[in-house]
């Protein structure tokens, strides 16, 4: 049965919105929760968060998502943390993000890495306070997430990505790189979804996640690339030709635009054939999901 993906993440992004800003409606009296929020709440899909939710619901067979919904903030946090210390003068410099300016230029290059480092220490603090979970699903939502934000995941492939252009010196060690620094948090996604419905994972299950995870957050890196060159900054709500300007290897450096989608197609198509898998049809909003992520226009 055919999903309407568009009317579901929306559906999706304000549960989480709303479960976001009952998290974030601490006040202090120094300002530090404003700027977390003003980051945290900028809007976007919640594509991380829709893929925690939604393979909850695959596996539970469930719509009752207050067992996920904890997770998904989490994993929110930590991927508004990396935004924040990614738009940074020190990493990629960019005052765009989603079409509002990034959070240093608005309070300063300090007190956004200090919202961004808060945001990730945050996020633990909500994960670990899942009372809906067990104390097992906890742990192991624990561990992922750290794994997947850290120095074998999703920083990993940040450090890569600082010393990257003439560094990178193949498609294959590119592909590596995107399969951390964006890859890592959608294998996150899945695994917390799947951690939320069950404290007693099959490994089985676990690889056929990541492989769906891995190859489409390689799919939607690359896909950023394209629209790197091929879009505009009123479409994207960020300044488009970065990659090129920092002097960054891109799916563009190593294949024609033509090629470049060929590899996104291809990888979708492996990332379904995964889902197909261990899923059947309970996997069709995540089948779908993977084919939009590539269809996107920004």
């Amino acid at each position: 049965m055919k999903t309407n993906l568009k009317e579901l993440l929306v559906t999706n992004s304000t549960i989480v919105e709303n479960e976001l800003k009952s998290y974030i409606s601490v006040k202090d009296n120094y300002g530090l929760h404003d700027m977390m929020a003003y980051s945290l709440l900028m809007g976007g899909k919640r594509i991380r968060p829709f893929i925690v939710l939604e393979t909850f619901k695959a596996f539970s067979k469930s719509d009752d998502i207050k067992k996920a919904l904890p997770f998904a903030c989490a994993l929110e946090m930590i991927h508004t943390y990396s935004l924040i210390h990614d738009d940074l003068p020190c990493m990629d410099n960019d005052d765009y993000r989603r079409g509002k300016l990034t959070s240093h230029k608005v309070y300063g290059e300090a007190q956004a890495l200090l919202a961004g480092d808060t945001l990730l220490t945050y996020a633990f603090e909500v994960l670990a306070s899942n009372k809906y979970v067990s104390d097992k699903s906890i742990v192991l939502a624990t561990k992922a997430l750290a794994f997947c934000a850290g120095g074998l995941g999703m920083a990993g492939g940040q450090m890569i990505d600082l010393k990257s252009g003439d560094n990178i010196k193949s498609l294959k060690e590119l592909k590596e790189m995107h399969s951390l620094k964006t890859g890592a948090l959608i294998r996150c996604a899945v695994l917390l979804g799947y951690y939320a419905s069950t404290d007693n994972p099959d490994d089985s299950v676990i690889e056929k996640l990541e492989r769906f995870a891995t190859n489409v957050g390689i799919a939607f890196q690359f896909r950023d690339d394209i629209l790197d060159v091929i879009s505009n900054k009123e479409v994207l709500g960020k300044q488009t030709g970065s990659d090129d300007k920092n002097g960054k290897a891109t799916a563009l450096t190593f294949l024609s635009l033509d090629e470049a989608q060929k590899q996104v197609n291809d990888l979708t198509n492996d990332a379904i054939n995964a889902i197909d898998d261990c899923l059947g049809e309970n996997g069709n909003v995540l089948r779908e999901l993977a084919r939009y992520m590539v269809e996107r226009d920004k």
